[in-house]
């Protein structure tokens, strides 16, 4: 992130680069708050580095890997048209998550390379037990909430 103070007419104006309040923005908009821990699967050259910056820097600490033991809040699954069976992988990253954790599927923007239709992620939540919502933009990304059934007990 960058910061620039701009002296005008005598007074300070702090200003800050847009892409990196608009990552922070992307965080609020896929409900992550501080505190939060985060799982990322699926990164590639092509992922917004700007959204990932802004994600860790909301939860106040870095993103963890396929690799982690921890019980996850949110998990945040990077995928393009031809990554594999989106049905095997959400089966796998229902695993680590909290009761009341959520998935974001993360595809490129309609238009783009590696775009994947949103009822495509539909049908592949519903095998998983998994429930999707409405796409939101993240810039060049779309991202899909699948949420997890209110029930006590829950399938893996």
């Amino acid at each position: 992130m960058f910061a620039c103070n701009y002296l005008l007419s005598g007074v300070e104006e702090d200003t800050t680069v847009v892409a990196a309040a608009d990552a922070q923005n992307y965080a609020q908009k896929l409900g992550i708050a501080h505190g939060m821990v985060v799982q990322e699967l699926g990164w590639d050259e092509d992922t917004d580095d700007d959204l990932r910056a802004g994600i860790e820097e909301t939860i106040g600490s870095e993103l963890l890997d396929e690799d982690t033991d921890e019980v996850v809040d949110v998990v945040l699954l990077w995928w393009r048209d031809g990554d594999g069976d989106l049905v095997d992988e959400l089966m796998d990253v229902v695993s680590p998550l909290s009761d009341d954790g959520v998935v974001w599927v993360l595809t490129p923007k309609t238009g783009q390379p590696g775009h994947v239709d949103p009822s495509e992620i539909a049908e592949s939540a519903t095998p998983a037990g998994l429930t999707s919502t409405t796409p939101v933009s993240l810039g060049t990304w779309t991202g899909t909430k699948l949420t997890q059934p209110k029930t006590p007990s829950k399938q893996r």
